[in-house]
């Protein structure tokens, strides 16, 4: 573009503005000179005028520019988004559509300009929803990039879920000349987590149906415990109840086995103890008293014979029978025994003498003690009773009714296992019911140098250790 600059008289009231103009022309790049003299209003008239398209044409000149370097950029996405899967679309201010490249088609199932004809030339059309207006209208408003999810429809009216991305192309004088929208298909990612949704629903409700049923076994083996508790218990009693009745070893093969045969043993120390005149005592007793008397005396019995290994068997009225020797065999038993026959008697006359003193009825205990051979077992089916049979047995009672009240009678046999740890004294043949004669001895206390107390009844440490070695 050139202009034709007139120039007038050099004199020095127009230098200046011939300066200006000529260096504003030089800047347009034509500078023409006419010498036809023209006044200085019409100069400056045509100056001003000349500097106002000079503004215009930088303007063109920049906006030119600014358009190619659009264009280019344009023509490098539209070369870049050729092959891509995305959907790559420009839009112009007012929403129409104005390119699209092929993942528009392999998204939306339409050429673009087979969706124009039928569905309409906005990028409205695209979706039933207000949500791309929604974010079209968003971008044009901050002018920035904006983006959002939305649901929309294939040609074959399948639902597809896209992630678009919206971006506006801005001009140097801040205007949108135009918007790149982005369309990425993440239908697949929303099924996935529409599944993994589905999944954690049913997850949470297996959860609580496990919590419910956790709750449920939890009160179940709170039941069962509570249940376990009182059977355990009522277990104990049983266990309890049958130690009373049976020896631990016998009560523990009944348990295991679900019988207890019989057993023989060929040393076994057998005693028998009752109280002289209780007929008459019970006539002048209340039962009931007589009863607890009675049970109070085989209950200090119970502790005696317990602390010497003593097995009681049974009590039959006013008799307390016991032996040494079972269910677990042992050698020292004639000695327990008559440890134990000795801690007895004491126990009673003690107790008579305070009676005496107190001036009550006093109980008269016979004590007898017999060694031999035993056959020992349960029998029956109910009501079981551990027992002992053979002429040892009766032996035994024999002593105890050959005896006298507050001593402790032993057989010969007894003796003869005894003599070395107590004074006895020897009471020769004595004639016993169905038995005959039967050597007798009276066991009067420990020997001294083997007792731990004056009354002879305590065994000191040396003869506990000499009896644990037999």
């Amino acid at each position: 573009m050139g202009y034709k600059i007139v120039v007038i008289d050099d004199s020095q009231a127009n230098q200046e503005l011939i300066g200006k103009l000529q260096s504003t022309a030089e800047n347009a790049g034509v500078i023409e000179y006419n010498t036809q003299p023209q006044s200085v209003k019409d100069l400056s008239s045509r100056i001003e005028k000349a500097l106002e398209l000079l503004t215009l044409d930088s303007d063109i000149d920049k906006r030119v520019q600014r358009s190619k370097e659009i264009n280019d950029a344009l023509v490098k996405l539209m070369t870049s988004a050729g092959n891509n899967p995305f959907a790559f679309i420009l839009i112009k201010p007012n929403g129409e559509l104005d390119w699209a490249n092929d993942g528009f088609e392999r998204l939306h199932g339409f050429r673009l300009e087979t969706y124009r004809e039928s569905y309409g030339n906005t990028i409205f059309s695209l979706d039933p929803s207000s949500e791309i207006a929604t974010l079209f209208n968003k971008c044009l408003k901050e002018v920035q990039a904006s983006d959002s999810i939305c649901q929309v429809k294939s040609k074959k009216g399948e639902t597809r879920w896209l992630h678009v991305f919206i971006n506006p192309l801005v001009s140097a004088a801040g205007l949108i000349e135009e918007l790149i929208a982005v369309e990425i298909d993440i239908t697949s990612f929303k099924i996935k987590e529409e599944e993994l949704h589905a999944q954690n629903r049913k997850m949470k409700e297996i959860t609580r149906n496990l919590e419910h049923v956790n709750a449920l076994l939890e009160e179940q083996k709170q039941e069962i415990n509570l249940a376990k508790q009182t059977i355990e218990l009522e277990q104990e009693k049983s266990e309890k109840l049958l130690l009373n009745i049976l020896p631990f070893e016998v009560a523990r093969q009944l348990k295991s086995k679900g019988r207890a045969g019989t057993r023989q043993y060929k040393l076994v120390s057998v005693l028998f103890a009752d109280f002289k005149g209780f007929s008459r005592i019970s006539k002048s007793l209340d039962p009931k008293d007589l009863v607890s008397i009675l049970d109070s005396y085989f209950a200090t019995f119970d502790e005696i014979t317990g602390k010497h290994y003593i097995e009681k068997i049974k009590t039959i009225g006013d008799a307390y029978m016991c032996a040494g020797g079972l269910p677990l065999s042992n050698k020292s038993n004639p000695i327990d025994t008559v440890l134990a026959g000795l801690e007895i008697q004491n126990y009673m006359n003690t107790l008579n003498d305070s009676k005496v003193l107190n001036n009550l009825p006093v109980w008269e205990l016979r004590l007898g003690i017999h060694t031999g051979p035993v056959v020992a077992g349960v029998v029956g089916r109910k009501r079981f009773a551990y027992d002992i049979w053979g002429d040892t047995v009766n032996i035994a009672s024999r002593m105890e009714q050959s005896g006298h009240v507050g001593m402790v009678n032993i057989s010969g046999s007894t003796y003869e296992y005894i003599k070395d740890f107590f004074e006895c004294n020897n009471r020769g043949k004595i004639e016993t019911k169905n038995m005959g004669k039967i050597d007798m001895y009276f066991v009067n206390r420990i020997k001294s140098e083997y007792s731990l107390d004056n009354l002879g009844i305590l065994p000191n440490e040396l003869m506990i250790n000499l009896v644990n070695k037999l």
